[in-house]
């Protein structure tokens, strides 16, 4: 079994700050610039199989030019000699309709483990991973477009940072937050003394993700659905071969009520993702790091990050999400110095494959699966869960920041 008191990522460091910024209060009503920003500040120490023992340190600073406006950077450490770096710009509004953003994440990996080529496809095995030395950098610019429809039609950027709403309907153009994004990236990462490997160490282009959102709460969801649409784009250039990818994601939400006194809410939270790489062939795939993937904190949860990848994928998850009528943790001790208002109970299965061809048939052979349970709680606005996934190849418990979808 492997442990992970964290797992680092563009997600883990955008949660470590949503969770510093709910330590800062602020108005979501205001939108005009405030004089001095606030900080906030955290070290952070946790141990893992593939990183070692690792200290690192977090600090954000809120109401930079504007109070939803943030600055975060996040750094650490580990006893292997890996070390990250993680810096990000985050909703900054541009007029009445538009947020922008940006972030950059630099690491460096000692004796760490991959799949390659053939090794993370889906008949592969879990001892042909390889351990090497890794460099590696992701960076991102945001523009994020607020369609005026729905909630947007009044409140602008605004509706995409409230966290409560109230569903009217399940037409966009009258309920939930629809927008579009447009992410400039560039990857890389460069493996060492990886015999017989030759992949492009650098890749660029562009993403476009669609979103409607018509959950009735992006914390604690019980009712709702949410549809997003993907459209990444690499172009050919000197360096690099043009490729495209599309990814599909669907995810709706059912309350299921209370019951009697023993518990308070019952949740079926079910979620669809499928990806495909039309553009696929000899000479217009995208390196694997840059591709569709399988494996993490999302999507087969029992597997490491990245474990599967190839042309296509399918994924889907089911959640049981209850919360007790009983919630002790206000009392106990620690979690008395804040404020928590639920925690929730969940059982999980995750199915999915992915494939070297977009065949339906194929995606839904030989699938492989998670199921695990967790324990979910909100502390000053922010959703820690932790949870125990077991899986075909190995178990993994993990702590983590966000609801997975």
């Amino acid at each position: 079994m492997r442990v992970f008191l964290n797992s680092f990522s563009f997600k883990s460091a955008t949660g470590l700050a949503l969770f510093l910024i709910s330590h800062l209060a602020f108005s979501e009503s205001d939108i005009w610039p405030t004089s001095l920003p606030e900080t906030a500040a955290v070290p952070f120490m946790y141990s893992s199989e593939s990183l070692g023992t690792t200290i690192g340190a977090a600090g954000v600073m809120k109401g930079v030019g504007q109070p939803q406006a943030t600055l975060f950077a996040a750094g650490l450490y580990s006893s292997k000699g890996s070390y990250l770096t993680y810096l990000s710009a985050n909703n900054f509004q541009i007029s009445h309709s538009w947020l922008v953003g940006a972030n950059a994440y630099n690491a460096s990996f000692k004796d760490m483990d991959y799949h390659l080529g053939a090794a993370g496809n889906n008949d592969s095995l879990p001892e042909q991973e390889v351990f090497t030395d890794s460099v590696e950098a992701q960076y991102h610019l945001t523009a994020q477009y607020v369609l005026p429809i729905g909630n947007g039609e009044s409140l602008g950027a605004r509706a995409a940072y409230q966290p409560e709403r109230k569903i009217k309907g399940f037409n966009p153009l009258d309920s939930g937050v629809s927008s579009i994004e447009l992410s400039p990236f560039y990857y890389s990462r460069e493996l060492s003394d990886v015999a017989g490997w030759n992949e492009l160490e650098s890749n660029w282009g562009m993403k476009v993700h669609f979103d409607w959102d018509n959950r009735n709460s992006v914390r604690n969801t019980t009712h709702g659905s949410r549809t997003e649409l993907d459209f990444t784009y690499s172009p050919e250039a000197s360096s690099q071969q043009e490729w495209w990818t599309w990814e599909f994601q669907q995810s709706a939400f059912f309350d299921l009520g209370s019951l009697g006194d023993v518990i308070n809410k019952q949740v079926l939270a079910l979620d669809m993702y499928v990806a495909d790489t039309p553009s696929w062939d000899e000479q217009h795939q995208p390196p694997e790091y840059a591709g569709i993937k399988l494996g993490g904190l999302y999507r087969l949860r029992s597997f490491g990050g990245g474990r599967f990848h190839g042309r296509s994928a399918v994924h889907y998850s089911a959640e049981y999400r209850v919360m007790p009528d009983w919630q002790p943790l206000e009392e106990w001790p620690i979690f008395n110095l804040y404020d928590v208002p639920w925690w929730q109970w969940v059982a999980f299965v995750d199915a999915g494959r992915v494939a070297d061809e977009f065949s339906l048939s194929t995606l839904h052979s030989d699938m492989k699966w998670s199921a695990g349970g967790a324990i979910r709680f909100q502390v000053e606005g922010i959703v820690v869960r932790t949870e125990m996934a077991w899986g075909n190849e190995e178990s993994q418990f993990r702590v983590m920041i966000n609801q997975p979808f």
